[in-house]
């Protein structure tokens, strides 16, 4: 088996990696799947060797392929060295113990690691942590690289968008291009903002930009694709799909995009249906104030928070007559407004159960728990650009609202496939959460 190695890199040829080395490493595993499959086996093979020094190459090689609770494990027994520190850091930010990596980050400086490097990643370990408060500290206090370093500047753009100072943000990418042209993450996050904002055209170029370079990036090439989809470019996106295909030929996302694709190429566009689809909506969200209703019927649907038409779609005859002052009269009411419509009550009624009678403290709190799940933002599920942009059409700010809508719900947006609804039901569903279903 041949080592995978950058021209001049190899990490158990018994030399020690520069962080520089490392990174162009693991850039070069990750640039095809024969690679990270060769490097994988290549680990492996020296998995049970003992000490100092195979313990550091083993575990920064484990840290490459993303196995970093075993990345950390062998690194705690390598000798100290500001590599092993660096990237002893690194492993422990992805496993979310950030106090441990602060001080990794720290300890690095005994040994002449580089002040500013390791500034900055403290800062990246800080906005992970979500303390936006110490990472903008440590930026002030090498605020000297401002207009020097790039990825100070860059570091300090994404502190700004994850506290929502877009404009800042997308004005400190640009600094951190001008300092570096070649700045592959300023450039896809910077296409990302332009994308977010509605300038595709200068979105679909930097993402070009990067896509022009090697190794693959794969994100850019997918997000890429996204763009050409939705301005009717299908081949372009093809091409896009089919070069990361090329050195990833299991890589779910794009095969699943590539469905969508070909879908997308055979669709027909109903106007006339559509037109249809746009006048339901309308009247689903008229709001029930418009109606002509008795006093009473009006305060307990106000009780209930039934707000429009569509709201009265997601209850049943039984729930309505069940509530307090709300009787037969009331419903006959209800129905004088549906019926014209063509509507029902319960037409949306959400599958639910009910819970059990003795429910104890345990499964209290496990609501609670997803209440607070429910009421955080939507960004904070990371989704694509295309699915991100489609959730942002269906004015959806939380995870509860997105939670609130079904799967037709979502397909029924422009551009959003299988693969979208695909990665929004994973993201969901590894927060113990789900779309909601109908009868």
């Amino acid at each position: 088996m041949e080592p995978v190695t950058e021209p001049g890199i190899g990490l158990f040829t018994g030399n020690l990696l520069s962080m520089d080395e490392i990174k162009a490493l693991s850039e070069r595993v990750h640039s095809s799947e024969k690679n990270r499959i060769n490097f994988a086996d290549q680990v492996e093979s020296n998995v049970s060797r003992t000490g100092q020094k195979a313990c550091l190459d083993v575990g920064i090689g484990l840290f490459i392929l993303g196995r970093n609770a075993e990345a950390v494990a062998k690194l705690t027994k390598a000798k100290d060295c500001k590599e092993k520190l660096m990237v002893l850091a690194f492993a422990l930010r992805r496993l979310n113990r950030f106090d441990e990596a602060i001080e990794s980050l720290k300890n690095s400086l005994k040994f002449e690691a580089d002040k500013l490097s390791v500034a900055v990643e403290k800062v990246a370990t800080y906005r992970l942590a979500k303390n936006f408060a110490a990472a903008e500290k440590e930026l002030k206090a090498c605020a000297n690289f401002e207009n020097v370093s790039a990825e100070y500047h860059y570091q300090r753009a994404r502190l700004q968008e994850v506290q929502g100072a877009y404009d800042e943000a997308t004005a400190d990418y640009r600094t951190a291009l001008e300092l570096s042209p070649n700045h592959q993450r300023a450039i896809f996050h910077l296409a990302f903002r332009c994308d977010l904002a509605g300038d595709e055209e200068a979105a679909i170029d930097y993402y070009k930009q990067i896509a022009s370079s090697s190794p693959v990036y794969v994100s850019a090439l997918l997000n890429l694709a996204v763009l050409y989809e939705d301005s009717d470019q299908l081949d372009k996106a093809t091409q896009c799909v089919d070069a990361v295909l090329e050195t990833h030929p299991n890589h779910p996302r794009a095969l699943l995009f590539k469905k969508d694709i070909e879908s997308s190429k055979t669709m027909f566009y109903d106007e006339e249906k559509e037109k249809k689809k746009t006048r339901k909506n309308q009247i689903l969200e008229t709001p029930i104030s418009d109606f002509e209703l008795s006093v009473r019927s009006r305060n307990c649907l106000k009780k209930m928070k039934i707000d429009t038409l569509g709201d009265l779609l997601r209850i049943s005859e039984a729930e309505l007559l069940s509530y307090k002052n709300f009787g037969e009269t009331s419903l006959r009411e209800i129905k004088a407004i549906l019926d014209p419509k063509g509507l029902f009550l319960g037409m949306a009624v959400e599958e639910t159960e009910p819970a059990p009678a003795d429910e104890t403290e345990d499964s209290a709190a496990v609501a609670d728990e997803e209440e607070g799940l429910r009421s955080k933002p939507v960004d904070d599920l990371q989704l694509s650009v295309r699915a991100r942009k489609c959730v942002q059409k269906l004015n959806i700010h939380t995870i509860g609202e997105l939670t609130s809508r079904t799967d037709a719900e979502l397909l029924g947006c422009k551009n959003f496939g299988v693969t979208s609804l695909n990665e929004v039901k994973k993201a969901l569903a590894d927060l113990g959460l789900s779309l909601r279903s109908l009868d």
